[in-house]
């Protein structure tokens, strides 16, 4: 049965974005664009990016929010609003527009199409879909607020923030001291709620397996890594030669988000792979990265190696998944280090946060004691059977 829409709602069902504009990567201050279908730059979107690099953000997170702003801008192109116009009731529409439309692929899939918004037997992690995640559509409403912050600063575009907040029937800064500056309250209005997550665990029986499914020397040295540390991909792979310390067996990475570099500790097993690796390899420079390539590609300069990159990772992880009939991934190393530290009663939960590298100690608690209780209940449990 077809329903009307009322005066003044959007069709949104039937609403697709158009293909309008691109991201591009370029060189100079600001890393990343956005750029239309002619070519040229999105001025409001490069003066916005300008400032953030100026405030000491990370080209990652650049590269994140060009694309959320790209992708808000396709929805203005689509509804016929312009950018410095744009009301709540656009932000809303666009909240209920991702959750029910489907991301725009450049090409259809073909093996996972099978397995896409399923629940995996073994590992009992969901396989992504083409749907929007709520993370998704938090951190790109986080973006759009930040990004009409600037412009309302600079008076350059709408009076009041499309991007509102919640005040849960309260007076934004109602017990202000006058001698502190103001402070924004409240969560963003057209949020979704985000499900708790428990920590994803594997055993040693699939850890054991996952391990013996690796094809070379360098890939069993980095997953053992990671598994002994919990360090973040991106962290791993910006390790040099020079972050190795072998008599201490510490490795030195720089913190995601951050940058800050920390030593942190590698099991002996770890140390064991990467040496395997590195003698397979030629001499490594204290400045060059850790991991290459394993096969040599001419790029125009004859036969060489290559640093290896996420998507190379992610190409591990992609031939072992296929082989056991999982689909882990790096992070389920970092959840699966996490507990194990959080269940040593050697170490202290103030040393598990300094270890995976959070920002407050209540990330590290709330998460991973409690999983730690629930793991601990269940023993305790099978005792008594």
């Amino acid at each position: 049965m077809r329903v009307s829409v009322g005066e003044g709602e959007r069709e949104l069902g039937s609403l697709r974005l158009p293909r309008w504009g691109r991201v591009v990567a370029v060189e100079g201050v600001v890393p990343w664009l956005v750029v239309d279908p002619a070519g040229d730059v999105v001025k409001p979107i490069r003066r916005f990016l300008r400032d953030f690099v100026a405030r000491g953000n990370r080209i990652g997170s650049v590269r994140s929010y060009a694309y959320c702003l790209l992708r808000w801008w396709r929805w203005l192109v689509a509804v016929g609003v312009e950018w410095d116009k744009a009301t709540s009731a656009e932000v809303r529409d666009f909240v209920l527009w991702l959750g029910q439309a489907a991301k725009q692929r450049n090409s259809p899939r073909t093996t996972s199409i099978a397995t896409a918004g399923t629940v995996n037997a073994m590992t009992r992690k969901r396989y992504l879909d083409d749907q929007y995640e709520p993370r998704t559509v938090r951190h790109g409403n986080a973006v759009l607020r930040s990004f009409y912050e600037f412009w309302i600063e600079v008076g350059g575009g709408p009076l009041v923030n499309p991007v509102v907040l919640d005040r849960c029937g309260r007076r934004l800064n109602e017990h202000h001291n006058p001698l502190v500056p103001f402070r924004a309250e409240g969560r963003i209005r057209y949020n979704p709620k985000l499900p708790r997550r428990k920590p994803r665990a594997m055993s040693e029986e699939r850890w054991n397996e996952l391990f013996a499914g690796l094809r070379s020397n360098r890939d069993r040295a980095i997953l053992a890594l990671g598994i002994s540390n919990g360090a973040r991909a991106s962290e791993l792979l910006g390790v040099r030669g020079a972050d190795l310390d072998w008599g201490e067996q510490l490795v030195r990475v720089s913190r995601k988000g951050t940058g800050a570099e920390q030593w942190l500790p590698a099991s002996p097993e770890a140390f064991v792979w990467i040496r395997l690796y590195l003698a397979e390899l030629d001499a490594l420079k204290p400045h060059e990265p850790l991991w290459w390539t394993l096969r040599r590609r001419d790029h125009g300069d004859g036969l060489c190696r290559q640093p290896m990159n996420y998507e190379a990772l992610r190409a591990v992880f992609r031939r072992v998944n296929a082989l056991l009939g999982t689909n882990y991934s790096m992070h389920d190393l970092r959840h699966t280090a996490a507990l194990r530290m959080s269940r040593d009663d050697a170490l202290s939960v103030r040393d598990v946060q300094v270890i995976l590298g959070h920002a407050h100690l209540s990330t590290t608690a709330d998460v991973y004691l409690k999983a730690r209780e629930l793991h601990q209940a269940g023993e305790k449990w099978l005792v008594a059977c």
